[in-house]
């Protein structure tokens, strides 16, 4: 059996933690070390763990948010996946339809993560670092995550995921490996960590790559549902009732499965909070992408 290390980058100090790492060291088949970053100079959550991972011993490094509560089978899970498939490189889990925090953001953020996680078991191009798994051969063999990039909470676990990807790593998404988060958002934090800190570097990795990824949160659906939003205010401004009727009938059955989630969840009427939530994160996704093409084409002049 392999031997497993986990890693929590919490430079922040964050009141989450006890919570966090309590869950580790309790849960089932856990791992043999547990390493925890506190070092006020490992700024980023991206130099805190490559940080931690100097430090490692296990076959395994299996990093964990400070602001998640993994489930008790989460580590067992983890450790047999690594045992049984010699090739298996990298894996991840998915946040559980339980949220810590109840406010409507936070729970449409956190439901709408579960979601998406859960509807793409399997291989996958990408990796998640708040419940994610790497051989430790492999992720030393990339350098680890970019620090010097992603100084701030950003997609340095997506652009791991990417170079894993470009060697030939297998990687997957296991959505039975959850844990809860902990973490409180408002309308502000999502709006901002959805443009500046996802949307606009997401982008700017994929015309670096010329990827043309469907992982995830670039998936067709999630195009479509772009292009509906976009079309729905565009009938709004021109004052085009059918037009923006038409574009939220396109959003609900596009996203059907989510918004049944959280009125299972939460009740109807969170479920129709969810969908302007929903529509705001696209539009937010949407404007991304022209911010990320300017700022794309700004760098590649400059280095001229």
């Amino acid at each position: 059996m392999v031997s497993l290390t986990a890693i929590v980058p919490a430079t922040n100090d964050p009141p989450t933690l006890t919570i966090c790492t309590d869950a580790i060291q309790l849960a089932e088949d856990g791992p043999e070390q547990l390493i925890v970053v506190r070092d006020a100079d490992r700024s980023g959550p991206a130099a805190a763990r490559n940080a931690g991972a100097r430090d490692a011993s296990g076959d395994v490094l299996v990093f964990v948010d400070a602001d998640i509560e993994v489930h008790p089978d989460a580590f067992s899970r983890i450790r047999h996946a690594f045992s049984a498939d010699p090739d298996l490189v990298a894996l991840f889990g998915s946040y559980d339809d339980s949220p810590e925090a109840q406010g409507l953001v936070s729970v449409f953020r956190n439901l709408l993560h579960h979601h998406v996680h859960q509807s793409a078991a399997g291989p996958a191009t990408t990796f998640w670092a708040g419940i994610g798994a790497v051989r430790r051969t492999e992720f030393e063999g990339v350098g680890g995550f970019d620090q010097v990039r992603f100084a701030v909470p950003s997609v340095e676990d997506i652009e791991l995921g990417m170079r894993l990807t470009a060697t030939g790593a297998r990687i997957v998404l296991d959505p039975a490996v959850q844990g809860k988060h902990l973490k409180r958002w408002t309308l502000g934090q999502m709006v901002r960590t959805d443009l500046f800190r996802r949307g606009i570097p997401w982008v700017e990795l994929l015309l670096e790559s010329r990827n043309r990824s469907s992982a995830l949160n670039l998936g067709w659906r999630q195009r479509l549902s772009t292009l509906a939003v976009l079309v729905g205010f565009g009938g709004i401004a021109a004052r085009r009732a059918r037009v923006a009727t038409a574009s939220v009938g396109a959003l609900v059955i596009l996203n059907h499965s989510f918004y049944a989630l959280i009125a299972r969840r939460r009740g109807g009427r969170e479920a129709v909070v969810g969908v302007g939530l929903h529509s705001l994160h696209y539009l937010t996704a949407a404007a991304s992408v022209p911010a990320a093409v300017l700022r794309h084409g700004l760098r590649r002049i400059g280095k001229r």
